[in-house]
């Protein structure tokens, strides 16, 4: 595969706040239409409660590419399901004086037409966290709390 380029754009606004865009996601929209408000969070010295953080979006990335690679895998393995949902948590922490994200807890739920596929639904969600490219990228662990739930 070539190498992708993901461009995103971040200007300031005001106290710890600012916008950030991306110039791919403005085809065919406003510009302003794909953009989300960025602030420093609550925890930190002037930080602005009720706004994405990089924290947030951070532990957003890991679990929205949990989810895709799940799809994609699940799709290629014919896994009959009907629902997915994954509640995520960051932990933060202090590390050797710096701040670091140290943790992504990852809590899945698998909704499967059939008790039928509950080991397969397990192992491919076992698959997708393993072949999920941010959580290959990072340095932080992940764990997961895998729920297969039977539809009806």
């Amino acid at each position: 595969m070539e190498k992708h380029h993901y461009n995103v754009d971040i200007t300031w606004r005001e106290d710890r706040k600012g916008m950030m865009c991306s110039p791919e996601l403005a085809e065919g929209n406003s510009h302003s239409a794909n953009c989300i408000e960025v602030a420093t969070p609550p925890e930190f010295p002037k930080g602005m409660p009720n706004i994405w953080s990089p924290e947030h979006l951070f532990t957003a990335s890991v679990s929205s590419c949990l989810m895709t690679t799940f799809l994609a895998i699940a799709e290629n393995s014919k896994l009959e399901f009907s629902g997915f949902s994954c509640k995520s948590k960051g932990v933060l922490e202090r590390v050797d004086g710096k701040y670091a994200m140290t943790e992504v807890i990852l809590e899945p739920t698998v909704t499967i037409k059939d008790e039928k596929d509950r080991e397969r639904a397990e192992r491919i969600l076992q698959k997708s966290e393993a072949a999920c490219l941010i959580s290959n990228s990072i340095k932080s662990k992940i764990t997961m709390e895998v729920t297969i739930k039977v539809e009806g």
